[in-house]
């Protein structure tokens, strides 16, 4: 008998060939753990972002719009598990942003646990994120993507 199905994961080359994001706007390094139910990501925060030098400078907080985005990225990886698509013709794309809530400030040296999970699958998926660093949440959102036609997006 075979059990339930191990998660998949993804390097870095895995995510490049799937989001349509480079730097400095890939807010995602690795995926831990993806499955119908949720998906895992790392990102991993150091003093060379380039945000940091001019967010706040002299005492460097990852902006809470990045963290945001962090989770819309590891939320278009799970809606892409869902639908089918061809990455060089489509794109997932953000569409709207609800509940967001900053707990606490991110700072060079953190490690970003993202998780997302759906709320709704279809043509237009919600889902929420949260973002943990040691285990406490700092950030959280419900939002909503759809795919794209990239001939209609330019």
């Amino acid at each position: 008998m075979d059990g339930p199905a191990k998660p998949e994961t993804m390097r870095i080359e895995q995510v490049l060939g799937l989001l349509p994001h480079r730097y400095p706007f890939l807010l995602i390094d690795r995926v831990l753990e993806l499955s119908d139910e949720r998906v895992v990501c790392l990102k991993n925060v150091t003093i060379n972002e380039p945000f940091f030098q001019g967010h706040f400078p002299g005492t460097p907080v990852m902006p809470g719009v990045l963290q945001i985005e962090a989770m819309a990225q590891a939320g278009g990886i799970l809606a892409s598990r869902a639908v089918s698509f061809d990455p060089s013709t489509h794109v997932m794309l953000f569409m709207a942003i609800d509940g967001v809530k900053f707990r606490k400030a991110v700072t060079p040296g953190d490690q970003l646990r993202i998780e997302v999970v759906p709320l709704r699958k279809g043509k237009i998926f919600k889902m929420k994120g949260e973002i943990k660093v040691d285990g406490q949440v700092v950030s959280s959102a419900e939002f909503l993507a759809g795919l794209a036609e990239k001939s209609k997006v330019q």
